[in-house]
């Protein structure tokens, strides 16, 4: 699957001191096609638990998320209408103890849907689950307030899980404006998920302008299907609210099927015609049926029942792509983390040494934070900007320029467009000429 959209993502926060509803235009529209392509952690520093011989992961932060009471957000924002909310400094306890680099890793809590492509022969069938990937990728985002910390340039996150079978790398390529780059590869080698992601935002007064700018691809098997996504523009209280609708088509731009849901609870798949009379009838004012758990498909795929209430209308007929997992009880104590959130920064015994020396795990203010080390986090993120600053007029005084360790620019094999591509050999785990930027 190729989007050259700019993936909708709703993980971009406000930040630091550095300097609509479609995928394809500036805020919210999905233009997917599909084209030929070929560590765990440990609990607390123990030994890794284990279930059935697989490593279980942690399911709670070491410290729970800081008060905000105290801080005045628009005590900031209001003196920055009409300006980038990237070059602004917020207090640290509105960040989150995570990158953006493990933010953009996200994206592969719902590997399973990528699997469950490949494995589909029917085009349609394949398209529909790779609809559902590109919507759950935006689902973790749902409640979460805090704003991750800006990657420093040359900063890198790897992830290993070979129980949902990927590996993933990140780089952050450039510093202004800030690019992330990213590439992952399935450990069966049945597809590769690669992309970049340049996140602007303005504040308006009213309003924060999210315009994300990117190239995003999922190489699987080739089909001239395409799904179109619309994530409905709304307020945050209309009744558009959190809103998808869509639809696959061929290449003959007929309708295959309609999409619709919510990027917040589930994803809903039905006929066109079916679609069609539903909402005649529902223009008419005729009665409209509710889900009935007996017309709900069984759905084994590691997604339990959400713990809220589903409030999409069900159309008879259709058919169940996706629905968010179950939250862990504590979550609200975590910043709103999924549990595969909560696993992210997790730093098992013995793992520096394995580390390239510029992952983010290893990052001291962000480790500070997630130990409740408030002050401690913040005198080191301030540390960590100094030095990067101060190698930066260094570089600029001999006139050298940064080089990326992991990416470089090329062109999009697909669209013909500039893109971040990876250059390999990361796992080969030669980390000798990585950059000091702890």
């Amino acid at each position: 699957m190729n989007s050259e959209e700019e993936f909708y993502d709703a993980v971009t926060g406000f930040d630091s001191d550095n300097s609509s509803g479609e995928f394809s235009e500036a805020l919210h529209k999905a233009d997917v096609e599909v084209h030929h392509g070929h560590r765990s952690g440990r609990h607390n520093g123990d030994e890794p638990l284990q279930e059935n011989g697989i490593k279980k992961h942690r399911t709670s932060l070491p410290a729970p998320m800081f008060t905000r009471s105290d801080f005045s957000v628009w005590s900031i924002l209001k003196k920055c209408i009409g300006l980038e909310l990237s070059k602004i400094t917020m207090p640290i306890a509105f960040n989150e103890p995570l990158s953006f680099l493990q933010r953009i890793t996200e994206y592969m809590e719902h590997t399973y849907l990528i699997n469950k492509a490949c494995c589909h022969s029917d085009p349609l069938e394949r398209m529909q689950a790779v609809a559902a990937f590109a919507v759950s990728a935006v689902a973790s985002q749902w409640e979460r307030t805090g704003k991750p910390f800006n990657p420093l340039l040359g900063e890198t996150y790897e992830l290993i899980r070979e129980d949902l079978g990927f590996r993933f790398i990140s780089e952050q390529v450039s510093h202004h404006p800030p690019i992330s780059a990213f590439y992952s590869e399935g450990l069966n080698q049945d597809f590769v998920f690669h992309g970049s992601i340049y996140p602007k935002l303005k504040f308006w007064g009213k309003s924060v302008e999210a315009e994300p700018r990117g190239t995003i691809t999922l190489e699987l098997l080739n089909t001239g299907d395409k799904c179109i996504l619309n994530f409905k523009p709304c307020g945050l209280f209309g009744k558009e609210l959190h809103r998808i609708e869509g639809h696959i088509q061929d290449k003959n731009k007929k309708k295959l099927a309609v999409i619709y849901g919510k990027w917040t609870e589930c994803l809903w798949c039905v006929d066109p015609s079916t679609y069609e009379n539903y909402k005649k009838n529902e223009k008419k004012g005729g009665d409209q049926k509710k889900p009935k758990p007996s017309e709900e498909p069984e759905n084994d795929e590691a997604d339990d029942m959400p713990e809220i209430q589903e409030t999409v209308q069900f159309i008879p007929g259709s058919k169940l792509l996706w629905r968010i997992s179950t939250r862990p009880p504590n979550s609200s104590q975590m910043y709103n983390f999924t549990s595969f959130a909560v696993s992210l920064n997790e730093l098992e015994k013995g793992m520096e040494e394995v580390l390239a020396p510029t992952d983010c795990r290893l990052r001291p203010d962000i480790r500070h934070m997630e130990n409740g080390e408030i002050d401690l986090a913040s005198k080191e993120k301030e540390r960590l900007e100094e030095k990067q600053r101060a190698a930066r007029k260094e570089r600029a005084k001999d006139e050298m320029e940064w080089k990326t360790r992991w990416f470089y620019q090329g062109t999009n094999p697909y669209l013909g467009t500039p893109d971040w591509l990876y250059s390999g050999g990361y796992f080969d785990r030669n980390f000798f000429d990585c950059p000091d930027i702890y």
